[in-house]
């Protein structure tokens, strides 16, 4: 479409100066019974119908109507020389429309060489057509050329500069957006893959503590006098069930905007996290080194979160006895450490590929620049997790 809408303009393009041109070419003085005179207007009309090719010729077009100019005006001259002017006023076709026309397309169309060559072309078929005209000065011949050639040449690369410069926007503003858009859907990706680690860790290690508190109501059940274990072990289910809906809540609140997250659990909520870890079997032993101090919030949550899949881990892998849940407060950094026995159906190779719980402490403390360290102790009876981060550079945030 666009196509033919160029190729329609060329012809009326063409159609115009060859009338325009035709006329000036009439215009000389010449009788019109001169062969001269009508060779001229053929001459003039052919080169101006050239101008409705394709823009790939524009160089080709531009040295004909050079030519067409030189000719012109040598023509004249030899005319007028060898018969005189019969009286009339003799003009050495001043009518060049095609040639200005053909001037900017090659500016416009071409490129560097092939548009310079068409320039030069131009320059030197103008002086030189006005070399012929009777009075000519350095000047006239330099105007001539620089009005003629230089000029509508010059006007055809501003245009097609200018039209680089506005396609050149176009394309930073079409990247910038794109690149805006990656950027949302970046960030959207990784927000969708901190509400799924968090809804991980809600979710299994409140229903890995409901599955052992159940179990343990289970075996109570069948064995006398232990009403007051079955009454704890479902008191520690109800307990469980109501953490879960509380975290859920918390979290779906910050899905719905309705919350910032500033009511997320921290370290500070630890012994909250070990006192309803404790009545599902194993004992919980949380013990702190140093000054316990403010973290900035996002880190106090990751950690605590860090904490909570430790927690889980052992419910899940341990083999029911003491865990030890350790944090350490140093200057520049702060320590995350459990320890747990490893449970008998529960292979070393299986723990230390263990999916989500293992790849979403290394995620939380990469976020943070963090280190994990995890495996089984020199016994192989024992697992240790730990993630050290540190809080130089973090003292600030909040």
């Amino acid at each position: 479409m666009i196509g033919r809408t160029l190729a329609g303009q060329s012809i009326l393009i063409a159609v115009v100066c060859m009338a325009v041109d035709g006329a000036g070419a009439a215009m000389t003085g010449l009788p019109v019974h001169w062969p001269a005179g009508a060779a001229l207007a053929v001459l003039v009309v052919v080169v101006d119908a050239a101008l409705a090719l394709p823009v790939r010729l524009s160089g080709w077009v531009a040295t004909a109507h050079a030519a067409a100019v030189v000719v012109t005006a040598v023509v004249v001259r030899i005319t007028v020389n060898l018969h005189g002017t019969g009286g009339h006023q003799i003009s050495v076709g001043e009518s060049h429309v095609g040639a200005l026309v053909a001037g900017y397309r090659a500016g416009a169309w071409l490129r560097r060489w092939p548009s310079l060559l068409s320039l030069g072309a131009l320059v030197v078929g103008m002086a030189a057509s006005r070399c012929f005209h009777p009075g000519a000065s350095v000047l006239s011949v330099v105007m001539v050329a620089a009005t003629n050639a230089l000029l509508p040449w010059l006007v055809g690369r501003y245009t097609t500069g200018r039209r680089a410069y506005i396609d050149e926007l176009q394309h930073r503003s079409e990247n910038e957006r794109r690149d805006a858009e990656a950027a949302v859907e970046a960030a959207v990706s990784r927000e969708r893959s901190a509400i799924a680690r968090d809804l991980h860790d809600v979710i299994s290690h409140h229903v890995s503590a409901i599955g052992m508190h159940a179990g343990a109501a289970r075996l109570g059940l069948t064995a006398r006098g232990t009403g007051d274990r079955v009454t704890g072990s479902l008191s520690a289910v109800e307990a469980a069930s109501r953490a879960a809906m509380v975290d859920l809540r918390k979290l779906l609140d910050v899905l719905h905007g309705t919350s910032d997250g500033a009511n997320q659990p921290g370290l500070a909520n630890l012994d909250e996290l070990v006192t309803g870890v404790r009545p599902a079997g194993p004992a919980v032993r949380l013990t702190v080194h140093g000054g316990s101090r403010p973290l900035p919030g996002s880190l106090d949550v990751a950690l605590y979160r860090v904490a909570q899949e430790m927690l889980t881990n052992a419910l899940r892998h341990g083999d029911g006895t003491t865990v030890d849940l350790e944090i350490r407060y140093r200057t520049d950094a702060v320590t995350v450490a459990a320890r747990n026995g490893i449970g008998r159906g529960a292979r070393v190779a299986a723990l230390a590929s263990d999916g989500r719980g293992l790849a979403g402490i290394r995620t939380r403390a990469a976020m943070f620049d963090g280190s994990v360290n995890y495996g089984p102790d020199e016994s192989r009876k024992r697992w240790e997790t730990s993630v050290t981060v540190s809080t130089g550079s973090l003292e600030g945030a909040s």
